[in-house]
């Protein structure tokens, strides 16, 4: 690439390697998308090649600000902030992605309502199946009236496996203003690279532990990962220059948090290629190792990133602010130079 404007189809390729080698493909958004979205719920119906699937999400409206409500999509509770998100002013979506794509199947007895409709036996992994839903329930907001929730202000989020399913939503729908991993360990944000060796959950245990991938990424969960025709750090790439906040643990070396910062840092100059760099936060820096517990030092970037990319009110930079034991030289990593693009 030597200018921004090729990023639109060099981000396209990056898609069709991820969907073919790692995740699964996304279908094209269904030619019939119906609901409802009212102060409590939304409800979300799919037609596409005359099959139909429906599932439902519940709404919580914050004590302050005024509708329309910028919102996040939580995978389940998400341990953030409650008092900081709720005095911005914006709504909660509790989406459980299960019912999208259950977990406990064989890849070849997926169910739920993705599966549905595009097959029990689909190549296509659960953090695609549970993105997909992402994808429908803002479908139903852009077409509701507008008076409750904006389309064109949400986040989404979750930890540990729903960590990996929000960071996975948020790569491949554009249309997400803010994405916020949280310990998303081997399948999220980590460099499939390095985690095997850094003593993370393995790629062949996270592959067999739920059909989370793509089932063509079975080429790749040996000791093989570096004949992968890409990696995390693209994934991140692919959010660029969208609104990304990844928090991670450092304390629990089977989430692999040496493996993220290098994803992080990575993806970082791709950002930084398009005049982005402040747009990330990478945020490992933290005292309390519990897995998945809300930390006190989350709520200022949290703030900051709703201010800046849900609410378009703030121009608080991006911060890398990772614990010290789990950096690395980039430079180890990398024969590539980031380029200056016109």
């Amino acid at each position: 690439m030597t200018t921004k404007a090729e990023w639109r189809c060099r981000r396209e390729e990056i898609r069709k390697l991820a969907e073919k080698y790692a995740y699964g493909t996304k279908p094209p958004p269904a030619p019939t998308v119906t609901g409802t979205v009212s102060r409590t719920s939304i409800t979300v119906n799919v037609t596409d090649g005359g099959k139909s699937s429906n599932f439902s999400a519940t709404v919580t409206l914050p004590t302050s600000g005024t509708a329309p409500y910028p919102a996040i999509i939580t995978y389940t509770a998400a341990p953030l902030d409650s008092t900081v998100i709720n005095s911005e002013g914006v709504a909660l979506i509790n989406y459980n992605p299960y019912d999208t794509g259950a977990e406990g199947t064989g890849r070849a007895n997926k169910s739920g309502a993705f599966y549905t409709i595009y097959g029990s036996n689909s190549t296509t992994g659960l953090l695609v199946a549970w993105g997909w839903g992402v994808s429908r329930i803002i479908d139903v907001i852009a077409k509701s009236d507008g008076t409750i929730l904006k389309a064109d202000a949400v986040g989404v989020t979750g930890c540990s496996r729903f960590g990996k399913g929000s960071f996975i939503a948020g790569v491949f729908d554009q249309r997400i203003a803010l994405t916020m991993p949280i310990e998303s360990g081997t399948g999220g944000v980590p460099i499939w690279r390095n985690v095997n060796a850094e003593g993370a959950q393995s790629l062949s245990s996270a592959y067999g532990e739920q059909p989370w991938f793509g089932d063509a990424f079975s080429a790749f969960t040996g000791n093989n990962a570096a004949t992968a025709p890409i990696d995390t750090h693209e994934a991140i790439a692919m959010i660029a220059p969208r609104g990304l906040f990844i928090m991670d643990n450092p304390h629990i070396t089977n989430l692999g948090p040496k493996s993220a910062y290098i994803a992080a840092v990575a993806g970082a100059e791709v950002y930084e290629a398009l005049g982005a760099g402040d747009a990330i936060t990478y945020y490992s820096n933290v005292t309390n190792g519990t897995h998945c517990s809300q930390r006190p030092e989350w709520s200022t970037p949290l703030r900051n990133n709703i201010q800046r990319f849900l609410k378009k009110t703030g121009t608080a930079p991006g911060v890398i602010n990772a614990y010290s034991g789990t950096t690395t030289d980039l430079a180890t990593w990398r024969t590539w130079t980031t380029p200056t693009l016109n």
